[in-house]
């Protein structure tokens, strides 16, 4: 193996892997010879002509000078053993490669024997401690059993060190997949992250697709419900159920029924079983059997997948609980007033709805993250929250405010930021109730700098503050309330354009009318627009 395999991260089990696909277990072992007298390489290559070891047999690889089999040995990939002649176009032509070797090509998993024909010119006791060689062997006295057990116990040691540094760069690949998967917020995004990650780790392109056992709508028995696939399985993801005469139906469902994996001509599938109660089955067609060691490795990714879906099924459930915590406070902030039913779900859904548009649209890409994604909606709900202080008098009037009821009115944003803000304190990082604190303080101020309450302007106005602005006018025109009544759809959208940049951020009318162009749900306008 040459420093090139071994820093290639990409190839870290299968280096270099012909273009027929043979396992690397079929392949025979590398070996090369260098030194500078022709009869040499002759002898040795009759020697281990039907030499084998665990079924691979043995090739052969000549060069005749240092410097030949430096450039071998960078190019070459998988050389095992290194058969080393001393003396050859110099003195330490041979100490000088096998330095080069370790400190050179970084390749400390090749077994390197020193083979001289005078011992004198490099005594064996000072080359055994200043180079870092396996074995030291004068020509005279490697018979032909000699040289066969030096091979063979050269051999033995090379496969367990590159058995040890696969398993070592298969963990560390399990690591990064694992940690990439646990990122994740919905079963089908971690399904898809499921599939990359298997083919990342085996270093190939596999075509795959992902089951989870689910029960058919009679509730009579398991089908596998397709949740995501690659390759030429892509199709797939337009069906719940895995088709009965797809090719790997039998092995995936033999798979579920005897709970554990399969490794067969026909496909590879791994088990999984998550605490929650779920089982899924990763099927995958490699492009040549797999081996021990990837399969172990696959067994130990099985563990890591089982407890990303695990966590993810958690976070699940604490999402619900604080999205039914945060409703709760917000239909409290509504419950004094009938007439604003379900206002704070529409806003909520809308500016979903928008934040992906902008997204979609590439604006505002430094601000929305994964954790502003998804948050803001929820965190929407309580851009009314500091309601709850204001007193019935003022919030349930029907006519007009005066300046005085208009400021006490105007004081439920401050109160509402106060009291998320504090919250917010207790949890680590954005969340819903930072951005629900940046909503309720921020959605009554005007994209001119005429707002309320710090008069903030334009990209100083937080995000989500500017996106709940156009989507809580919007809905409060667009539904009855105690001093106006309903406007119609076309009415609205020419009161918010008309306060384009003014009132409201452009981006975000653009990308709500965006929305209005492609859908206008039911949820959102109404049976009566």
């Amino acid at each position: 193996m040459t420093s090139t395999a071994i820093d290639n991260d990409d190839e870290w089990l299968n280096e270099d892997q012909p273009s027929a696909a043979v396992p690397q277990a079929q392949r025979p072992w590398r070996l090369l010879v260098v030194d500078d007298e022709p009869d040499i390489h002759a002898v040795t290559r009759l020697a281990l002509s039907r030499v084998t070891f665990k079924g691979r047999g043995i090739e052969m690889l000549s060069a005749y000078t240092g410097a030949e089999g430096y450039a071998m040995l960078s190019t070459e990939p998988d050389i095992a053993l290194v058969l080393l002649d001393v003396v050859m176009e110099t003195e330490d032509a041979g100490l000088r490669l096998a330095r080069r070797i370790r400190e050179e090509l970084h390749n400390n998993l090749v077994r390197v024997v020193l083979r001289t024909g005078q011992p004198g010119q490099a005594p064996e006791q000072q080359v055994i401690v200043d180079f870092d060689i396996n074995d030291y062997k004068a020509k005279t006295e490697l018979t032909t059993q000699k040289l066969f057990t030096t091979v063979i116990t050269s051999l033995r040691a090379y496969e367990g060190l590159v058995t040890i540094d696969a398993n070592r760069r298969g963990l560390h690949r399990i690591l990064e997949a694992s940690s990439n998967l646990y990122q994740i917020s919905s079963l089908q995004e971690l399904a898809s992250g499921v599939l990359t990650q298997v083919g990342a780790i085996l270093s190939f392109g596999a075509e795959g697709v992902l089951c989870v056992m689910r029960n058919d709508t009679a509730g009579a028995q398991h089908v596998p419900m397709v949740m995501a696939a690659t390759g030429a399985s892509t199709h797939l993801e337009e069906h719940a159920v895995l088709p009965a005469d797809h090719p790997w139906a039998g092995i995936i469902g033999q798979t579920f029924r005897e709970r554990k994996n399969h490794f067969t001509d026909e496909a590879d599938v791994l088990f999984i079983e998550a605490a929650h109660g779920h089982q899924f089955a990763v099927a995958f067609s490699p492009p040549w059997p797999l081996g021990d060691v990837e399969r172990s490795l696959l067994t130990v990714f099985c563990d890591r997948i089982a407890a990303a879906f695990d966590n993810l099924h958690m976070f699940g459930q604490l999402r619900t609980t604080q999205e039914a915590t945060v409703v709760a406070l917000a239909d409290l902030a509504e419950s004094r007033d009938a007439t604003t039913g379900g206002h704070v779900r529409r806003v909520s859904r809308l500016t979903d709805a928008i934040a992906r548009e902008l997204k979609a649209a590439n604006k505002f890409a430094d601000e929305t993250t994964s954790t502003f994604m998804s948050f803001v909606g929820i965190a929407s709900i309580l851009h009314d929250v500091g309601k709850v202080a204001t007193p019935d008098a003022v919030l349930l009037k029907p006519g007009r405010h005066t300046p005085e009821e208009r400021k006490i009115m105007e004081e439920h944003a401050t109160i509402g930021e106060t009291v998320l803000r504090r919250a917010s304190h207790l949890v680590e990082g954005e969340s819903t109730l930072s951005l629900g604190a940046q909503i309720s303080g921020g959605h009554h101020e005007h994209f001119d700098g005429n707002g309320y309450p710090r008069g903030l302007k334009g990209h100083a106005i937080p995000l989500a503050a500017r996106i709940v602005a156009v989507v809580d006018v919007f809905d409060a025109l667009l539904h009855s309330r105690p001093y106006k009544e309903a406007w119609p759809l076309d009415k609205v959208l020419a009161y918010l354009h008309e306060r384009r940049g003014t009132q409201f951020d452009p981006d975000v009318l653009d990308a709500m009318q965006a929305f209005l162009d492609k859908e206008k749900p039911d949820w959102l306008i109404g049976q009566g627009h």
